[in-house]
């Protein structure tokens, strides 16, 4: 950025695609990397945490930035691939600034980071952090009625300690864009303190959706800082199969506390997954798919199908049943799947279209004749079907890849490859 251009504010910059000089993606911003100075001169902005497209993070020195406009970074073109590790003097500019409390240097009342600036020296490539955007009162509940205002960096202080009880409200609001996945990998590289106050901070559904994508020791943590009665809540939030999972991590007796606590709709689905061997079609699938009974039209598969919170996997095929229309359903009929529903006008039913050829899985089929039927016959889901033909569930493509990849897999996607600290 030239010198006199406008500051910019830091939580624009998350995920900003980051481009080469020849208009080629490098990755997206996560995160700045600040350092905090003695002598009364502002904290340092050194770098930025990127993204790229593996998902490894790595570290960019705000020396090879050239460029930051129209919401794009521009680099020099020379990265450095070893992945990102934070040093103890060190700090995470939106993980660990925002929503901190800190008080005004000239009255001692105390405000809120909602933001921060950041801009660069005069004819230098270094940056610094010139201003925060902050909300008087105390915070809590009642927050958003304080009065906002912008001061200089000298104007605060309380960055030095490492504070008990940060909120986390501006932090969640950078990740509302963001796939849970990519916020999963944004709460992987928080310090433990600060991934429990966005996990407070995030609603049921969404840390839901989050707690799904994030390796089993982070699930854990996070579950066991919740308090019970929202636990449950969450746990009910997640699909069955991925909650089932979750509990069968924790100590027997937390396991059973949470799962009464849970509705007992809720807590049956997950017991019943968790009395299936965990590398059976039984242990894979969701109890959730689509289910339809036979006088139901295409008309009303194409609603079902269209629901936002489904996953194409689950989206992709309706299962017709005789009721009841909840698993363990009453007899199985078939699959119809999204292609036919196109095909076919809406007001016919889709006992008419069923395709009822391919033989059910059992709920003991091991993990490897369960990829090879999804292989064989070129499917994202199948149902899962038990001795009086109930549907008890279904396996998705997704399931099996969770349990064909390393365990660690996750930890390896958010990590990157190679354990070598990055070059300064």
């Amino acid at each position: 950025m030239a010198a006199g251009a406008p500051r910019v504010f830091v939580s624009h910059l998350s995920g900003v695609p980051v481009f080469d000089p020849n208009g080629d993606q490098v990755g997206r911003v996560r995160d700045l990397v600040a350092m905090l100075r003695v002598g009364g001169r502002p904290p340092r902005l050194l770098g930025l945490v990127v993204e790229v497209l593996s998902r490894r993070r790595i570290f960019l020195p705000m020396t090879r930035v050239t460029g930051i406009e129209s919401g794009q970074v521009i680099t020099t073109g020379v990265v450095n691939m070893r992945r990102f590790e934070q040093r103890p003097t060190e700090r995470l500019v939106l993980g660990e600034f925002l929503d901190r409390r800190v008080r005004l240097v000239e009255t001692g009342e105390e405000v809120t980071i909602l933001d921060v600036s950041v801009s660069q020296l005069p004819a230098r490539r270094d940056w610094e952090i010139d201003k925060y955007f902050v909300r008087k009162g105390k915070g809590g509940a009642l927050r958003r009625k304080g009065e906002t205002l912008t001061v200089e960096w000298s104007a605060v202080s309380g960055f030095s300690l490492e504070e008990d009880g940060q909120g986390a409200e501006s932090l969640v609001a950078t990740f509302e864009q963001l796939r849970p996945t990519d916020v999963a990998n944004a709460l992987h590289h928080l310090s433990p303190k600060r991934r429990a106050e966005v996990a407070a901070a995030l609603d049921d559904d969404r840390l839901a959706d989050v707690l799904e994508e994030l390796p089993e020791d982070d699930q854990v943590e996070i579950i066991g800082k919740l308090q019970e009665e929202r636990a449950a809540d969450v746990l009910e939030a997640m699909d069955p199969d991925d909650a089932a999972d979750l509990l069968s991590e924790l100590p027997e007796a937390d396991k059973e506390r949470l799962l009464t606590l849970m509705r007992p709709d809720d807590a049956a689905d997950v017991r019943r997954l968790m009395s299936y061997e965990e590398r059976t079609a039984g242990g894979l699938m969701t109890t959730e798919p689509i289910i339809l009974r036979p006088d139901a039209t295409v008309a009303d598969a194409l609603a079902r199908v269209r629901q936002a919170d489904l996953s194409p996997a689950l989206a992709a095929q309706v299962y017709v049943c005789r009721s009841p229309d909840e698993t363990p359903t009453g007899k199985y009929l078939g699959t119809v799947h999204f292609q036919r529903l196109l095909r076919d006008p809406p007001y016919a039913l889709v006992s008419s279209i069923v395709d009822s050829d391919l033989v059910p899985l059992a709920p003991d089929t091991p993990l490897p004749d369960v990829t090879s039927y999804l292989a064989a016959y070129n499917l994202v889901s199948v149902p899962v079907v038990d001795e009086s033909g109930s549907l008890l569930g279904a396996v998705t493509v997704d399931d099996v890849l969770d349990h064909l990849l390393p365990e660690d897999w996750r930890e390896t996607d958010f990590h990157g490859e190679g354990e070598i600290a990055r070059g300064r």
